[in-house]
């Protein structure tokens, strides 16, 4: 047995990330001591600004705010710096033939798609209230079956009470298509393979799903609810602005944090976390650890297995983690002229989706960890907005691209330039011209995310968003509401309910149960 560890805390957090850091400043406004330890030069985990190419920045992983208003507001982040781009962020789905559609504004749609406009509009207001009953769920912890506490029993009541305020009919709905694919959903309402290829994009976004594939209408209800209504929003000087607002929120109210000070193990007393050993050799108390790392990070590596129990060892072994979206970073030298698009739309989102069916082969692909020749893109223009982004006259367009395996058949440094090249030729399709324009260009496929922000497969998520790793099972029985196994270690990354996206929920909620069992 080693020696005490030297320093104590109330809490230690284990990662920098957003969602750590929301942990922390909630924890530090509850009055404990607080420490948080980043691997990296500076926090934010995936939700970092960096140069990309000379005099070219951009928000290298994760890239969009989800606007949580609660978070926004309660630790004041404008007061910390946090500028958030005007306007709402539009979508506009490219179409080959040019007759692009602008998703948010159905009075705008092409000639003919009259029906489909229509359909729309009450599609997306049904589709709204589901998600607005979800909503409150990502706000709490999810209750544990197992306990028969009064408090768990009125959480699970309540539950009950908000799905049956839905009414008959809106609830029948939610029980109907919860389970399916979205592209049954999609036929039920539309014609035009444009639109439903459009709707189905935000379906299978960083999932390892196609439009197929049993549970997306799940998967879309979800991006619905984390959104809150207010839709998805750009930080000025990218999604590092936003950490480092956080930070600066939790240092406001009494946090340390250290950067550079990676964590090699989770101390382990008496079936009780007690606090952490850096790689330096340091060794740190805390009353209770709480670790933003994904799951399998956190329980295979820094806890070690010999803490576990082997049934719950194997449910992290094979908690599905594996990435199969890539992100492509440009630095062009001019605006792009996209054919049938005026500059004004290129300020916000621009999807490469024009049918299901040309999202279910790019998926197909992946099935036999091939890319497709004809990806699925999400595309931004960061300086549009923020034009500090660039050197003058310079823009970063920025691009998720699906479906990109995180085992990719011949590796990726083989594969790697072909991938590149492979989007900047789809790119090429809808804006002429553009790939004279480049000026750098940077890949970030699932191993380079794994490897350069420290997640398990290379998971945005950290563990896949699915009806069987959801709520009361996330990230999998035994570790739910952000409670581990082992005394005294929490979890509170995206690897936890609510899950993924820029949301700061999961630190949030993981605050509360860590203040309430330690009040």
């Amino acid at each position: 047995m080693s020696a005490a560890p030297r320093r104590a805390y109330d809490c230690i957090v284990v990662g920098g990330g957003h969602n750590g850091l929301t942990c922390a400043a909630y924890l530090a406004r509850g009055r404990r001591s607080v420490l948080v330890l980043e691997a990296g030069a500076q926090v934010g985990g995936a939700a970092v600004t960096r140069e990309f190419a000379p005099g070219f920045r951009v928000s290298a992983c994760a890239h969009l705010l989800h606007a949580p208003a609660a978070v926004l507001r309660e630790l004041a982040l404008s007061a910390h710096g946090l500028k958030l781009a005007p306007g709402a962020l539009t979508t506009l789905a490219l179409a080959p033939d040019g007759a692009h559609l602008p998703l948010a504004a159905p009075g705008d749609w092409p000639a003919g798609a009259g029906r489909d406009a229509q359909a729309h509009e009450a599609y997306q207001a049904r589709l709204a209230r589901l998600a607005a009953a979800l909503r409150p769920l990502l706000d709490v912890a999810p209750p544990r079956l197992a306990n028969s506490s009064w408090a768990e029993r009125a959480a699970l009541g309540g539950l009950a009470l908000r799905l049956r305020a839905l009414g008959r009919r809106d609830l029948r709905e939610l029980l109907r298509i919860g389970g399916m694919c979205v592209q049954d959903l999609l036929d039920e309402h539309f014609e035009s393979p444009l639109v439903k290829g459009a709707l189905a994009f935000d379906a299978v976004l960083g999932t390892n799903y196609g439009p197929r594939s049993p549970g997306t209408v799940f998967t879309l209800l979800y991006r619905l609810a984390a959104g809150g209504g207010a839709g998805l929003a750009q930080p000025l000087g990218g999604l590092g602005a936003l950490s480092e607002a956080l930070a600066g929120a939790a240092r406001a109210a009494g946090a340390e944090i250290r950067t550079t000070a990676a964590v090699q193990r989770i101390l382990v007393r008496e079936d009780r976390a007690v606090g952490v050993v850096l790689e330096s050799g340091e060794e740190l108390a805390a009353g209770a650890v709480i670790s933003s790392a994904d799951p399998k990070t956190t329980f295979l590596r820094l806890l070690g297995t010999e803490h576990l129990d082997t049934g719950f060892v194997r449910r992290i072994v094979n908690l599905r983690s594996r990435g199969l979206a890539a992100k492509v970073h440009l630095a062009l030298d001019d605006l792009p002229q996209f054919t049938g698009v005026a500059p004004a739309a290129l300020a916000g989102r621009l999807l490469v989706a024009p049918s299901p069916e040309y999202l279910e082969r790019a998926f197909n692909h992946a099935k036999y960890r091939e890319c497709s020749a004809a990806p699925m893109l999400e595309i931004t223009m960061p300086t549009l907005a923020d034009p500090a982004l660039a050197p003058p006259g310079g823009q970063v367009l920025s691009v998720i691209a699906q479906y990109a395996p995180y085992d990719l058949a011949g590796g990726w440094e083989a594969g790697r330039q072909r991938f590149t090249d492979l989007v900047i030729d789809t790119l090429e399709r809808f804006a002429p011209g553009l790939r004279a324009r480049v000026r750098g260009a940077q890949l970030l496929a699932p191993p380079d995310i794994e490897r350069e922000f420290r997640i398990s497969g290379g998971h945005w998520h950290h563990a896949e968003l699915a009806l069987d790793q959801f709520f009361m099972l996330r990230p999998v029985p035994g570790a739910a509401a952000y409670r581990a196994p082992v005394g005294g270690l929490f979890l509170c990354g995206a690897g936890c309910h609510p899950g993924g996206g820029v949301l700061g929920l999961a630190g949030r909620n993981a605050a509360r149960q860590v203040l309430k069992e330690a009040a």
